[in-house]
């Protein structure tokens, strides 16, 4: 028998410290070890979903669902269904890699010269350092007499 968490559990803390949320493909179950993947299979009509443990239920159940998982398994009129629970294992290789390989042709990448429209500080000559420092300063001497001129 499963059933599935109420909204009112949406934001607290499960057992593994992370916070519930009720779109979040989780699971509680009691002897499961927290972090484990089940396939969850709804015996009624033959949908399945794949949920992480990451709570511990009491007795009267075998699981209890997050609301998206008790969704994807059409339980939510019923709110308890009787399943079938195993543990999933995923499958080897690459995560949606074809399994047959697939002819690319190769690509050629020419590298082109671009222009140098602007030089970082760490490359500038100390001429165009010296410049800058000198344009700085009279922006100084500048704002200085302003200042001088508004106080008297």
């Amino acid at each position: 028998m499963a059933s599935y968490y109420a909204d009112r559990l949406h934001g607290r803390r499960m057992s593994d410290g992370t916070r519930y949320h009720r779109d979040s493909l989780t699971c509680a179950h009691k002897r499961y070890p927290l972090g484990t993947m089940l396939k969850v299979t709804n015996i009624k009509n033959g949908k399945s979903v794949v949920v992480k443990v990451t709570d511990r239920c009491g007795t009267r159940r075998i699981i209890d669902l997050s609301y998206a998982a008790a969704k994807q398994l059409d339980m939510l009129r019923a709110g308890i269904v009787m399943v079938r629970v195993e543990k999933y294992t995923q499958p080897l290789g690459v995560p949606f890699k074809p399994s047959d390989e697939i002819d690319m042709p190769e690509l050629d990448f020419e590298i082109t010269e671009k222009p140098d429209f602007s030089t970082p500080i760490w490359k500038k000559t100390d001429d165009e350092d010296k410049a800058q420092h000198e344009i700085k300063a009279q922006n100084r001497r500048e704002q200085r007499a302003v200042n001088r001129h508004k106080r008297k």
